[in-house]
């Protein structure tokens, strides 16, 4: 059979549900889609144009990372100082740090500065094998800036190599134009955000921030409510610094997926596995602001809710833009498997985007993005600290 490219020697860390990784294997792909995914024994006798000798290296789904402010202007390394001296994340909000700082650099930020400071940070994660990445909006908090955000996530898509999924997250805090009027800043994101942006084409997916520092149930309803219409799939930050019963009222539109959980109850665990919503957990922002309390690792499990690990990379609370390091505090510090670990940052993670049929697992049909790794297993992926042993990176074939 005819091919562009077979990738032959080496061992394949599939993803796929319930499949054992596979010895001596190959994998052959045209225009940027596997062909074929399994053991070079009884595979298809290929002709390819070009012929990749793996030696032996893993390879494994291109990772992705489902969770990420990477576009923004400005920096919050002065916070970090607060918080070590003893500063709350909610004091530093309440004090105008927090999101409404990163706002106010952002807003000061062309397109392109936004660009030009966003393309080292996915540079990281593209050298850590990530073949596809979410950003979000939301530091914008104005129709104008808001777009100019997403604008800047798409050119990125154009510039690198990488597959950018686009979330408007103009629910994300509350301007200081609005102080005292959530809710007529919610009715702006909903009745006027989010239509002109989706008509845009700038928005594959909706976020908000169900918290006591963010929106409240009711309000993040009324932007739910809002995408729906538009036929935009939603997810929501839920349940980082208490529970607010955000993860029910995702699991209810049928959430992609609900991000942070360190205070989701049982109700909540049970509504997500019912609706089929990815708990998408970000170790980084439990390490850095110090959290104490984790995610209900084990009622998720027991409910068969699939669990994504992402970056959560963003200036305040996050800045952190290594997967590799985020598997491995979510190991360490949520005690996650390493089978988890790896399902975390493929296929569930694939999943938290709606990106599923597309990426995610090695096999027929998919695209072709791949990570090859100079390792004796996998688990030296999530086993090792400061340490990148990504051999080659494939994105839809090249």
């Amino acid at each position: 059979m005819r091919c562009d490219t077979v990738w032959t020697d080496a061992n394949l860390a599939t993803m796929i549900p319930g499949q054992v990784p596979v010895e001596d294997g190959l994998i052959a792909a045209s225009d940027g889609r596997i062909l074929y995914a399994g053991p070079a024994e009884g595979s298809p006798s290929w002709e390819a144009d070009t012929t990749v000798n793996c030696d032996g290296r893993w390879i494994t789904p291109g990772l992705i990372d489902c969770h990420t402010h990477l576009v923004h202007g400005g920096d919050r390394a002065h916070e970090f100082e607060m918080r070590l001296a003893g500063a709350t994340y909610e004091e530093i909000a309440l004090a105008g740090g927090g999101i409404v700082s990163t706002m106010r650099a952002t807003r000061g930020s062309s397109e392109q500065d936004l660009v030009r400071s966003a393309l080292p940070r996915v540079d990281a994660l593209i050298a850590e094998g990530v073949t596809t990445v979410e950003i979000k909006s939301g530091y914008g908090l104005t129709l104008d800036v808001e777009r100019r955000m997403l604008l800047a996530a798409r050119r990125i898509s154009a510039e690198r190599q990488v597959t950018v999924q686009k979330t408007f997250l103009g629910a994300h805090a509350l301007p200081p134009e609005f102080a005292g009027n959530a809710d007529g800043y919610i009715k702006l994101v909903a009745d006027l955000m989010i239509p002109i942006l989706a008509d845009e084409g700038l928005v594959d997916t909706v976020d908000a921030f169900c918290e006591g520092i963010g929106f409240t149930p009711e309000q993040v309803d009324h932007v739910f409510r809002a995408a729906t219409v538009r036929g935009l799939p939603v997810k929501l930050h839920a349940e980082q610094l208490s529970n607010r019963h955000g993860a029910t009222l995702a699991a209810r539109y049928g959430a992609l997926s609900a991000d942070h959980l360190e205070h989701l109850d049982d109700a909540g665990v049970a509504a997500m596995a019912q609706a089929g919503t990815v708990a998408t957990l970000l170790p980084g922002a439990f390490y850095f602001v110090r959290e104490q309390k984790r995610p209900p690792i084990e009622a998720l499990r027991a409910a068969g809710v699939p669990i994504a690990i992402a970056t959560d990379s963003n200036p305040g609370t996050s800045p952190l833009t290594s997967i590799l390091l985020a598997m491995n505090m979510a190991a360490t510090l949520f005690r996650l498997t390493v089978d988890e670990c790896l399902a975390g940052v493929t296929r569930n993670a694939a999943r938290a985007l709606g990106l599923h049929a597309d990426v995610g697992t090695l096999e027929a049909g998919k695209s072709c993005d791949l990570a090859i790794w100079e390792v004796e297993r996998p688990a030296e992926l999530v086993y090792r600290l400061g340490f990148n042993p990504l051999h080659a990176r494939i994105w839809r074939g090249h």
